[in-house]
């Protein structure tokens, strides 16, 4: 696998996107093991980028840049580019604005690295102001093939669980979610957030029903995605 993640703070996570001698770093919050790791396998560290701005992401990044040599890649450049390439590898950037309004995602064949744009069992708060935006950004990773993993920037998995419990009680897909997930590993797969998280839900006939019963509107989807965002 191409991606090491690093936890850091209480609840944050970096990652380490590497091939066979040079890497990049993501939301590189965990500096000192960034740079253990990328010495144990003789890595060249040559980029170091963020999922967006906020101060939790970018507290490593100048000193990461400073100890190893890496360039900062700003978001003004990758969403300008929308590539950053390693000797055998290419992540695709996409701007996904909601959380704010530099949020970008990374795609690698088969990942995700979703920032605070998409977690594992939620989303982001909508800090931007533009819930419409964040809701075509969640319509378009949607659309990532099912078996894609998804790598968020924080782990808020416990507390998802247990939210997505109140909001649909009788989910038979939360217990099965939260068995497979490990702390020192953080990740899901697209099929499976499509089955437990609630704001990924707004179309099934369950979350509908239970939206319904609620008083909120569901006459179009974005009405649905409005009102799933109103429960939390």
């Amino acid at each position: 696998m191409p991606i090491k993640q690093f936890r850091y703070a209480s609840d944050n996570l970096s990652y380490l996107v590497y091939d066979h001698s040079s890497a990049l770093a993501i939301d590189a919050g965990a500096v000192d093991e960034i740079l253990e790791f990328v010495s144990s396998k003789n890595l060249h560290l040559k980029y170091v980028l963020h999922t967006h701005e906020h101060p939790d992401h970018t507290s490593g990044t100048r000193d990461l840049c400073e100890r190893s040599g890496a360039r900062f890649l700003d978001q003004g450049h990758l969403l300008r580019e929308k590539i950053v390439s390693l000797d055998t590898l290419s992540l695709q950037v996409f701007h996904t604005p909601g959380h704010t309004l530099d949020s970008v995602c990374f795609f690698l064949p088969g990942y995700l690295m979703t920032g605070d744009t998409l977690f594992n069992g939620t989303v982001g708060n909508c800090f931007s102001g533009d819930l419409r935006a964040f809701y075509q950004s969640i319509v378009f990773l949607m659309t990532f093939p099912p078996e894609t993993v998804v790598y968020s920037g924080h782990d808020y998995v416990e507390y998802a669980m247990a939210f997505a419990r109140l909001v649909e009680p009788d989910n038979p897909d939360i217990g099965p979610y939260l068995e497979g997930c490990n702390s020192n590993h953080v990740f899901s797969r697209l099929k499976d957030e499509q089955k437990v998280n609630p704001y990924l839900r707004f179309n099934t006939p369950e979350m509908i029903a239970i939206l319904t019963s609620k008083g909120l509107p569901v006459q179009t989807e974005y009405n649905r995605w409005e009102s799933v965002m109103q429960l939390g």
